[in-house]
């Protein structure tokens, strides 16, 4: 069984992603279950099909994973440390909400 990505490890990811290894290892899931959900349509995101190979975008990816900012403008903080493990804790913390001021009001 291989180990699944750190968060590190999913950031430095190109833009396109095969669905195998790197986003079954993301999900921590096993090579059948991966191409099974994609089979039946049932990942949380859209495969795309190249030739015989299937990828995921990087952005879909990590928007699932919760690695990219909210659009209400607060950026998520990771806390790295001595160990960037996603099953070792949570790393991942959101931002605190950030209020958004009207700049067309007078």
């Amino acid at each position: 069984m291989t180990t699944a990505l750190s968060i590190a490890e999913i950031l430095d990811q190109p833009a396109l992603v095969p669905l195998w290894p790197t986003v079954g290892r993301a999900l921590d899931q096993a090579e059948s279950t991966i191409y099974q959900l994609a089979k039946e349509g049932r990942l949380p995101f859209e495969c795309l099909r190249l030739g015989r190979r299937r990828y995921v975008r990087t952005v879909d990816l990590h928007r699932f994973l919760g690695l990219i900012p909210e659009e209400n403008g607060a950026a998520p903080t990771y806390q790295a440390g001595a160990s960037a493990r996603n099953d070792e804790g949570p790393g991942y913390q959101p931002g605190p909400p950030v209020e958004q001021s009207d700049s067309t009001a007078k």
